[in-house]
């Protein structure tokens, strides 16, 4: 084997070892999920998202996914509430937050003046076993094989899939808002995106037991 078949064959073994993980995620989503959908489509305040690290890193996408397709999100950093900016948490809220491990100081912290503050939390975690899930009101999991992380330590393998996890989220609330691609574009008139013309045949819409959306401030 030549050095650049070697090199090559590290590559494809890495982006292998992730859409393995993410394969194996669409086996493992249950009614855990649906429970998330309906507490965020029921959620009359904000949808505030947040992690640390490169957890930290999936809430602020996620956030933006969810703002793109009519969830209006925040992305906050756990370690900041605890300065101070925690205030802007309401008992209208609800609080999304993100912890492959579920044991970090500041997001615990963050999870239990959440809850003081009268928000309803969720965790994204790797058990509902883990510290953060046993505060939470309610908590997911997503998990991955230990190969789908470099060196089983890196979280690469498990950043892929609680952002595919976050983006199967997007979808279903947006069918289960009626959100259309005609509001989609108002919120995004730049770039190439904006200037697209033909517009997709907007998303079938989606019951979910639970979720009622209020069209004054869910959009």
């Amino acid at each position: 084997m030549s050095v650049d078949d070697e090199i090559l064959a590290v590559a494809r073994e890495r982006l292998n070892a992730e859409a393995r993980a993410v394969l194996a995620l669409a086996g493992t989503i249950d009614g855990s999920f649906i429970k998330a959908a309906s507490m965020i489509l029921a959620c009359r305040g904000k949808l505030f998202i947040g992690g640390s690290g490169t957890s930290g890193t999936v809430a602020r996408r996620m956030a933006h996914i969810l703002s793109v397709t009519g969830t209006p999100s925040i992305a906050f950093s756990p370690m900041d509430s605890l300065h101070g900016s925690s205030g802007a948490i309401t008992e209208a809220d609800l609080v999304f937050l993100i912890s492959n491990g579920g044991a970090s100081d500041e997001v615990i912290q963050a999870a239990r003046i959440s809850r003081q503050r009268g928000a309803r939390v969720i965790a994204l975690t790797r058990s509902h076993e883990t510290p953060l899930a046993g505060i939470a009101d309610h908590s997911v999991v997503v998990a991955v094989d230990s190969r789908a992380d470099l060196g089983g330590i890196i979280a690469t393998g498990i950043t892929i899939a609680q952002s595919a996890w976050g983006d199967a989220l997007a979808e279903v609330l947006m069918r289960g808002r009626g959100y259309t691609w005609r509001e989609f574009m108002s919120t995004h008139p730049a770039g190439a995106v904006g200037q697209l013309e033909d517009l997709p045949q907007d998303p079938a819409p989606l019951l979910i037991p639970g979720g009622s959306v209020d069209n004054g401030a869910g959009r």
